[in-house]
């Protein structure tokens, strides 16, 4: 658990003091690649509509307690040299986002010999190391330093958008350790395409090379757009919606970069390990209560019971804020499904296949005695209508042709299925890892525990007030859990 004695601890470091020691373009071995051109479908676009299409960013910490000078020599090479291995399978991270004037589509185009990943190192000699590998609450700019900005937009003669979508920012921490944060523009992939372009490019680096020549054909990515199948229209319906907005003048921001909010003075992020043996209580729990108030059984796993308990914990911890609202106001817990594993597409599909899911509930179940039931079975429904009706809101979406409204939303990234914590580069597991981009909202982001298997970590930012709120939630839960 977070522990609250260190919440209003100095950050004790200056930002200031990073510097950069080298900068340069990676790209896929020369003529590996042809150019290739890849048509974006319904989910692609999706993303494009977002008021504030903010691309991923993701940030892992390893240990290496060796000076700069060792790990410019030493690792730096190895990096690279992977990395543009990797590209080479998953070029559509070393392409641009082209978005030509309609009726044109906007597409994914990797040129041969041209498109490529910026990639800078930077040291930071005074980090505080033991602050970034922490659990407790600390100020939500903790990583923000790290972050890897995406080069800007280049707009052509003709005004076509050039939208470059990854770049890499590793960060040396002299004698401690050493930072690699990944920036991606949702229309590239989805997180797990993400996750997957980090277990190959740490796979890579690890054997130097080797794994490659084990893998089997069909577990090489594929990327061709084209076996999404779309039944509904939605690609289309989707393209009008953008050049409407084209038309008008409404085009979002799409640069690429993270715009931190001068609120997040007032934030904090936080981590929270729950152990196997308090899941599985979980699970008993709502069993047993289903049964005494005869309610009727829902799909119960993992991921309900661990959204369910923090969706209960983040509105209550949130009460001052709400104490206004109705009982039976609606809020919304809402996260990805994958539709690789229900719309029959492939696995080793490379792109976006994620389609949201809101859960509503009423204020006054949420915050009812049996809360946290009444949450896991909203979430476990949900969950089961999604395996044959995974692309409902998308086609409610596509109808509707604007932006649906949700009220009190509780956004949720990641997963504990997806493995991040198995990103080794062949310096161990990484110490930490973090979704910087949750920090936009009052978010929450899954990941597996890195000590126990079958156990969750759970990332939050919230307010400072609320973060004490919540982490004295929990741990009030978790001694029940104990018993």
């Amino acid at each position: 658990m977070a522990s609250q004695q260190h919440q209003e601890r100095n950050m004790g470091y200056d930002q200031n003091t990073m510097k950069v020691l080298d900068h340069c373009q990676v790209s896929p071995p020369a003529g590996s690649v042809p150019t290739t051109s890849l048509p974006l479908n319904f989910f692609d676009i999706k993303w494009l509509l977002k008021p504030k299409n903010t691309p991923i960013q993701r940030f892992y910490l390893y240990e290496f307690p060796h000076p700069t000078h060792h790990f410019m020599q030493t690792v730096l090479p190895i990096l690279k040299q992977s990395l543009s291995l990797t590209l080479q399978h998953l070029y559509p991270c070393a392409s641009n986002l082209v978005c030509p004037p309609q009726p044109n589509k906007p597409h994914i185009l990797y040129v041969d010999g041209e498109s490529s990943v910026n990639f800078t190192v930077s040291e930071w000699s005074n980090a505080n190391f033991e602050q970034l590998i922490a659990d407790y609450p600390r100020e939500v700019s903790i990583y923000h330093p790290f972050v890897s900005s995406l080069p800007p937009t280049r707009t052509l003669e003709d005004g076509t958008r050039l939208i470059p979508l990854m770049s890499v920012h590793v960060t040396v921490i002299p004698n401690f350790g050493f930072g690699i944060c990944i920036g991606i523009q949702h229309v590239c992939t989805d997180g797990k395409g993400f996750l997957n372009l980090m277990k190959l490019w740490s796979s890579i680096c690890k054997t130097r090379g080797e794994c490659l020549s084990h893998f089997e054909k069909k577990s090489m990515p594929l990327h061709d757009r084209r076996v999404v199948k779309d039944p509904n229209g939605l690609e289309l319906t989707f393209l009008k919606e953008l050049w409407s907005r084209a038309e008008s003048g409404r085009e979002e921001d799409d640069t690429g970069g993270i715009h931190f909010s001068p609120a997040h003075h007032d934030k904090v992020r936080a981590s929270f390990v729950l152990s196997k043996a308090h899941i599985e209580k979980l699970k008993q729990l709502a069993c047993l209560i289903c049964k005494k108030e005869e309610l009727k059984t829902f799909h119960i796993s993992t991921f309900v019971v661990i959204s369910a308990l923090i969706w209960v914990c983040m509105v209550k911890s949130k009460g001052k804020e709400t104490r206004n609202d109705d009982e039976d106001d609606l809020y919304h817990l809402t996260f990805g499904i994958d539709c690789r594993n229900h719309c029959g597409f492939p696995l080793t599909y490379f792109g976006n296949c994620v389609a949201p899911c809101y859960v509503p509930l009423k204020r006054s179940q949420i915050l009812g005695e049996n809360g946290i039931v009444e949450a896991a079975k909203a979430i476990g429904e949900k969950v089961v209508e999604s395996k044959t009706s995974a692309l409902s809101w998308l086609t409610k979406r596509a109808r509707n042709g604007t932006k649906l409204e949700y009220s009190n939303k509780i956004p949720m990234a990641g997963s504990p299925r997806l493995g991040g914590y198995e990103t080794d580069f062949g310096w161990g597991r990484p110490l930490k890892l973090e979704a910087v981009h949750i920090d936009e909202a009052d978010s929450v982001s899954l990941a597996e525990s890195r000590d126990e298997e079958g156990g969750v970590e759970i990332g939050v930012v919230l307010g400072r007030t609320p973060m004490n709120d919540f982490n004295s939630l929990l741990a009030g839960y978790m001694r029940i859990f104990a018993g």
